[in-house]
């Protein structure tokens, strides 16, 4: 089988780049010209760097392969324009060229977000058939993704996953909350409980791949996520037990999350690239459940978490330890 992965150089990208390896796929990675191959080096994957905005070098990649997992996209930006450009125009440059070279494709996995639904509504996890109500610009950015791969869904076989909150090895994100808690601190937003899904990167590629290789699942969109919901302290507490030492814990008022917010995107004005946190992404901090169901893929394809958040965290926090990240 050969499988086109985009966004194989990143965090999640890299590791569904492993397990099609293991698979036995034979796999190619369309990357940008100045792509870090980090994560990709001496593993035998062909490098493709045309970038998603090329037609031409896109037909040459797509003619020939079994399966596409779309995982690239922009997370963070200034302008509408960039989200929409970073993440709605390459899947329909990917969706057209198939049309043209190759629309007997086994499956097209797009991987979605979990911002696309919005924040849960009191407590209640949201679904897939719920209306979505994205809250920020990436959100709403990968809302018009959706909706413009399921316009392809009569032509061709199309697959939409929706993670949640991510962690593991080679993540840079929640990695920051594992440096703060090794230096003593553990801040909270806010005073009341939030619940979060929250699941291991390689839960999550098995789960993609699941859903890639299931007749089912053809035409659908699914949560990849977690069985249980947890709130910080829990992820606190496990925390502690694998670094073995508790941290002081700080709550963070609203306001002051907003406030740092409103800072870092002053600072940005001056840079040429988008603040990591900004407004909308305080916006997201602040809602009290950020929670799916895990219930339709494990009807339809039988997929559930398998690594639960002791083992993941204690073995994501030793390899930021080996790799002296830590």
């Amino acid at each position: 089988m050969v499988s086109v992965v985009t966004g194989g150089t990143g965090f999640v990208g890299s590791h569904l780049v492993d397990l099609l390896l293991e698979k036995a796929h034979t796999v190619k990675c369309i990357v940008r010209k100045t792509s870090n191959l980090r994560w990709l080096e001496g593993k035998p994957v062909e490098i493709i760097d045309s970038g998603l905005y090329d037609k031409e070098k896109l037909k040459e990649v797509l003619k020939d392969t079994d399966y596409l997992f779309h995982v690239a996209g922009v997370v963070k930006a200034k302008k509408w324009e960039d989200y929409y450009n970073g993440n709605v125009t390459p899947a329909k440059n990917l969706l057209e060229v198939l049309i043209e070279v190759n629309p007997q494709i086994k499956r097209v996995i797009v991987v979605s977000s979990q911002t696309v639904s919005g924040p849960a509504k009191d407590g209640k996890p949201v679904t897939e058939e719920m209306e979505p109500k994205p809250i920020t610009r990436y959100g709403k950015s990968k809302l018009e993704e959706e909706k413009l791969v399921l316009s392809f869904k009569e032509k061709l076989p199309i697959t939409i996953v929706r993670p949640p909150a991510v962690y593991g090895e080679r993540d840079t994100e929640i990695y920051l909350f594992f440096k703060t808690y090794k230096q003593g601190l553990m801040t909270k937003v806010g005073f009341d409980k939030k619940l979060v899904s929250i699941i291991n990167v390689k839960d999550l590629v098995r789960g993609i791949f699941m859903a890639a290789t299931s007749p089912k699942a053809e035409g659908e969109i699914y949560f990849i996520t977690s069985k249980e919901f947890y709130d910080w302290d829990q992820i606190g507490d496990v925390t502690a037990k694998a670094f073995g030492k508790k941290a002081l814990k700080i709550s963070l008022p609203h306001f002051l999350v907003y406030g740092v917010a409103v800072i870092a995107e002053f600072f940005s004005l001056f840079s040429s690239k988008a603040a990591t946190f900004n407004i909308e992404k305080a916006r997201d901090f602040v809602q009290r459940y950020w929670i799916c169901s895990p219930e339709k893929a494990k009807r339809d394809f039988g997929f559930v978490q398998e690594i639960s958040l002791e083992e993941g965290i204690k073995q994501t926090i030793d390899w930021y330890k080996r790799e002296k990240w830590l």
